[in-house]
């Protein structure tokens, strides 16, 4: 049954990273035993073969790619049961400038002339905050000085 187990979890592993959460979650979707998938998931951390900090790595950069922020980020690295030093590791890397995101994620959107009426500024505000940006990021975006 176990090599069943780690068969199914590396067909996972070779089409994307995944985190132990999700790859958990998906074994026992498969009517695995609880306790096998725990051990196979156990030697396959120790194998190197499953990581969550890969996965974190790889998801983080994937969502950049995407136009996403570090809050939507953060959220759905959570919800794949990722531990906080680890997406703190890597929403926080030197190399993502987050302002610098936001403001090609607008221009991507509306142009690259800023707002010049109310309603429209409020409506850029309100598409980078469902994208995940701090007030902080939005604001620098609309006001690049």
């Amino acid at each position: 049954m176990a090599t069943s187990i780690r068969e199914s979890a590396m067909n996972y592993l070779a089409r994307r990273e995944h985190s132990r959460l999700e790859l958990a979650h998906k074994l026992a979707l498969k009517d695995f035993d609880k306790a096998e998938i725990s051990k196979a998931l156990d030697r396959l951390v120790a194998d190197g073969l499953l990581s969550d900090a890969r996965f974190a790595e790889s998801f983080v950069n994937a969502r950049i790619q995407r136009g996403k922020g570090p809050v939507k980020i953060q959220l759905e690295l959570k919800q794949r049961g990722v531990e906080d030093a680890i997406i703190r590791q890597y929403l926080n890397a030197p190399e993502v400038d987050w302002c610098e995101q936001a403001c090609r994620v607008r221009c991507k959107r509306f142009g690259e002339d800023m707002p010049s009426e109310y309603q429209q500024r409020m409506r850029q505000m309100r598409f980078l905050q469902q994208r995940g940006f701090t007030h902080e990021q939005i604001s620098r975006a609309l006001n690049p000085e």
